[in-house]
């Protein structure tokens, strides 16, 4: 029998706390283990209950999501996922919380099947990329930042040429098998590349590899 996946949400409001729990208990293969009324409970209860994926609120009282998801993701030895939740597409902060480790991020008006699907998806580490907003999001916000710091650009060096090609399309939001078509290599082959991507970048997953990318310039923001 699989183990289930495990999931902590984290969130100020009671009603939001309840509907995603009985969503996601209803699910074959997901449960809550359990719920957290701020960033500091959340990084209580991760301790405690050793969650695969954390539903992060942003705004909260006391430490906000932000903040405890840097936590959570810095943390030694950790491998939880965090998953956002906001309440708007274009959150200037959740791209705060991608870039502090969050996985992927999730509108609060999200559908059951949606939801559900959101936490198989970053509990895989394959990182929620795939919708357009969500691309849309690093691409936009990725225009505001400083010039890359010296370190990236180093690091972005250690790449060889088909493996930057791979984090280009990786940024994109194409899927291992969209890149695989791409490129006319094997599926098994790109899994191979975005393996030794992440350890090179010391990142934690496609989302964080598509942020790094974008904050390098290896990628640029268009069409959005």
């Amino acid at each position: 029998m699989t183990t289930p996946i495990r999931v902590l949400i984290a969130d100020d409001q009671v009603m939001v706390r309840q509907g995603f729990t009985v969503l996601l208990d209803a699910e074959p293969g997901i449960e809550v283990a359990g719920q957290a009324v701020d960033g500091l409970d959340a990084l209580g209860k991760a301790a405690e209950l050793a969650p695969d994926v954390v539903l992060m609120d942003i705004r909260m009282p006391g430490l906000n999501g932000i903040e405890a998801t840097r936590r959570l993701t810095e943390a030694a030895g950790s491998t939880v996922k965090v998953l956002v939740l906001t309440t708007f597409d274009l959150d200037e902060y959740v791209y705060e919380a991608l870039r502090a480790g969050a996985s992927g991020f999730l509108l609060k008006d999200a559908s059951a099947a949606e939801l559900a699907q959101a936490v198989r998806v970053v509990a895989a580490g394959d990182a929620l990329l795939a919708p357009n907003i969500t691309k849309r999001l690093i691409a936009e916000f990725s225009r505001m930042t400083a010039a890359p710091r010296p370190p990236l650009k180093d690091r972005a060096g250690d790449l060889t040429e088909r493996e930057t090609e791979v984090l280009c399309l990786i940024a994109q939001g194409l899927s291992n098998a969209e890149i695989a078509d791409r490129l006319v290599v094997a599926e098994q082959t790109v899994k191979s590349h975005v393996s030794r991507i992440l350890v090179k970048l010391g990142v934690r997953d496609r989302t964080q590899a598509a942020v790094f990318a974008y904050e390098t310039g290896l990628v640029r923001p268009t069409g959005y």
